[in-house]
């Protein structure tokens, strides 16, 4: 089985360029994604469990891992949520389907969106960039006729650096369309 074609792009082009940038002597000091956390908060979960059961079926189609359901932490009487209710889903990936998904993500699924300008360039302050989407109807994979609700998810990229310029260099360099920063002020 071959590399997946993103980290053979880290491997080979990105990762010298970085060293040369940030003048890291290490290699293992270069900045490099862990894991990408895709989280999706199931809206209505509270009057239906089916809800978040199609939830993660549709993440699971999308990511080929099978998600954890995510229950309540708390009772909230106002929402009608009692502690341990199910709530939403989450899938970690990490190695080659990380790489896998990342570059389905940047070449095929945020392109697809309709008026796409770019993501915000705002990262986390700690290196880590989450993005999210308000519908699961971008990904090929999901079948548009077979849609019961619309769900939004939000996906983060966990680097491994602290440092925000750093984490924002290495996304630029993978081909993470960041809108300019002029275009964000407005």
């Amino acid at each position: 089985m071959s590399n997946p074609r993103l980290k053979d792009q880290y491997q080979s082009e990105v990762r010298s360029r970085l060293k040369e940038r940030f003048g890291i002597d290490n290699d293992l000091a270069v900045p490099g994604l862990s894991k990408i956390v895709i989280n999706m908060g199931v809206k209505g979960a509270v009057e239906s469990k089916a809800r978040v059961e199609t939830a993660a079926k549709e993440l699971a189609t999308v990511t080929g891992q099978k998600p954890t359901v995510r229950n309540a932490k708390r009772s909230v009487a106002g929402f009608k949520l009692r502690e341990g209710m199910p709530i939403g889903c989450a899938v970690t990936l990490r190695r080659d389907r990380m790489w896998e998904f990342a570059d389905r993500l940047i070449s095929v699924v945020l392109p697809r969106i309709r008026d796409f300008r770019g993501v915000k360039s705002k990262l986390d302050g700690r290196g880590n960039y989450t993005v999210g989407l308000s519908e699961q109807s971008v990904f090929p994979e999901i079948e548009f006729d077979r849609i019961e609700f619309q769900q939004g998810m939000d996906i983060t990229f966990v680097t491994t650096t602290d440092d925000d310029e750093q984490g924002h260099a290495l996304l630029k360099e993978l081909g993470m369309p960041f809108r300019n920063r002029k275009a964000e002020d407005n």
